[in-house]
């Protein structure tokens, strides 16, 4: 199987982009692109370390991300499984990516930037839900903001409809995973409850 190795034979397949494509992109907040953000419950974001890299997804009950300024975003982490992946990754290397979904809208919303994480009282407690506040939060400075085009969604029919049939549960993924100690279907019917009592 032939490798492409140089960034000439890259774009010697590809061409270069459109006009659109290199002007939509902007190194802070703009009107635009502010009202995208505040409207985004949920963005995987994506970090790089040592060990490799780590995607993963970060959801809340209103914005995901508080704005503190034009060029920086808050992103609060609540409580998770304690793998520290992610946040691991931040204290190593400050390179960060986090990719914006709207439930209904094609478009994806794109940063890329750098983080450091902080457990400021002050900068915690503008999250608090529930009498919870998270551990500690991201703080991301904006290198660039984009739109991405709505061709891979629409291609994949994400949002119009529901493949959960097809999938195993995530009970039957950790039976698997344990060779059995944990048993699949009392995890599946615990964890709606267990969750609600975790989610902030």
């Amino acid at each position: 199987m032939r490798r492409i190795e140089s960034i000439e034979a890259l774009e010697a397949l590809y061409g270069t982009p459109g006009e659109a494509a290199l002007r939509k992109v902007a190194r802070r907040l703009t009107p635009a692109y502010r009202r995208w953000i505040a409207a985004s419950r949920f963005c995987v974001v994506s970090t790089v370390g040592p060990e490799g890299t780590d995607g993963t997804p970060r959801g809340d009950d209103g914005p995901v991300v508080l704005e503190l300024d034009p060029g920086t975003l808050a992103l609060p982490d609540w409580r998770g499984n304690n793998r520290l992946d992610s946040l691991r990754n931040i204290v190593r290397d400050a390179r960060i990516a986090l990719m914006f979904m709207v439930p209904g809208e094609n478009t994806v919303v794109r940063v890329n930037g750098t983080a450091f994480l902080t457990d400021d009282a002050d900068l915690r407690a503008r999250f608090e839900r529930k009498g919870r506040q998270p551990a500690t939060v991201a703080v991301i400075a904006i290198a660039e903001i984009y739109s991405q085009c709505p061709k891979a969604l629409l291609r994949s029919g994400l949002w119009g409809r529901d493949d959960s049939a097809e999938v195993p549960s995530l009970g039957e993924i950790l039976s698997e995973m344990t060779r059995g100690d944990i048993e699949a279907g009392a995890w599946d019917r615990s964890y709606p409850e267990r969750a609600q009592r975790t989610l902030w």
